[in-house]
């Protein structure tokens, strides 16, 4: 059918061919008498299908068949839309995520279509990947890159956390806080997925070996659109993600794999224990900094 765009049809109620699928096998065991598959042409030329089975005495009349030829193409248009729509979701969920993927769906698309939300938020860095990029072959930095990211993404997004950006080596996700997961739930779900990283991290069997650091916060973050012209980003920014970064880059000074702010300490049930008082650069105050007891 997909060589010759021609309707194919199979007769169940006769002898079975040497050549009938595992398919038709199944369909004349379930008492299937007759069998359609249907050409769609979409537009750009590919061809897909549409199968239909009768269990009726006889199989198809003609003029079943000629009721089922009058809806192909309709038929081919509408599932020519659906797919696209499935393969624009997938691709989205890929590159950007699944939530912002839904909103660039829906038509928020414009430059400034933000809104506030409330987060914990998850900054992470490699250690020393300026040095191991001079020394890798591209290939193998690749492939560093992608088992590093592994050891933290499936913990992100398995506690509902989303995975907003990868800046190099680095990463920015959220663990959005809303009706059905408050500040606590968020604040957990973050260090759970912290610590498996941590540990899956500690764990890869590679020749280099590869430390990372986190920063962890929570706060309100804006979530939306920005950019210039017709090449957007969807991230959040904001004072709360400007103090993850400063946490991720102190950790990486005192030697510690994760480093949290005092407002997501305290949502960690004693297991982010006091580091210290710090002036962060570019934000305001003193800072209290939480760290896990066992990196003290």
């Amino acid at each position: 059918m997909v060589e010759t765009a021609a309707l194919v049809r199979r007769r169940l109620d006769a002898a079975p061919g040497t050549a009938d699928s595992a398919v038709l096998a199944q369909l004349r065991e379930q008492g299937a008498t007759d069998y359609l598959a249907s050409p769609l042409v979409f537009s750009d030329g590919t061809i897909h299908a549409a199968t239909w089975a009768t269990k009726q005495p006889g199989g198809f009349a003609e003029e079943d068949i000629a009721a089922i030829e009058t809806i192909v193409t309709p038929l081919a248009r509408v599932a020519e839309i659906r797919a696209a729509q499935r393969v624009a979701s997938t691709l989205l969920d890929a590159y950007v995520g699944h939530h912002a993927g839904e909103r660039i769906l829906s038509g928020r698309i414009r430059r400034g279509d933000t809104q506030t939300i409330r987060a914990a938020i998850w900054l992470s860095d490699m250690r020393g990947f300026t040095a191991l990029a001079d020394r890798l072959a591209p290939a193998q930095l690749t492939e560093l890159l992608n088992r590093y990211f592994d050891c933290q993404i499936p913990a992100i997004l398995e506690r509902g956390g989303e995975v907003l950006k990868f800046i190099g080596d680095g990463l920015l996700a959220i663990f959005p806080i809303g009706d059905d997961a408050g500040i606590a739930a968020s604040c957990a779900a973050g260090l759970a997925a912290a610590l498996e990283a941590r540990a899956a991290i500690a764990d890869l069997a590679v020749a280099e070996r590869v430390r990372f650091g986190l920063g962890l916060h929570v706060g309100e973050v804006l979530y939306g659109n920005i950019g210039s012209g017709n090449r957007l980003d969807f991230t959040c920014i904001g004072p709360a993600v400007n103090l993850v970064a400063r946490l991720e880059k102190l950790a990486g000074r005192l030697g510690r794999t994760v480093l949290g702010s005092a407002a997501f300490a305290v949502h960690s049930e004693n297991a982010l224990m006091p580091v210290g008082a710090f002036r962060l650069p570019g934000i305001r105050g003193t800072q209290r900094v939480f760290g896990l007891d066992d990196e003290g």
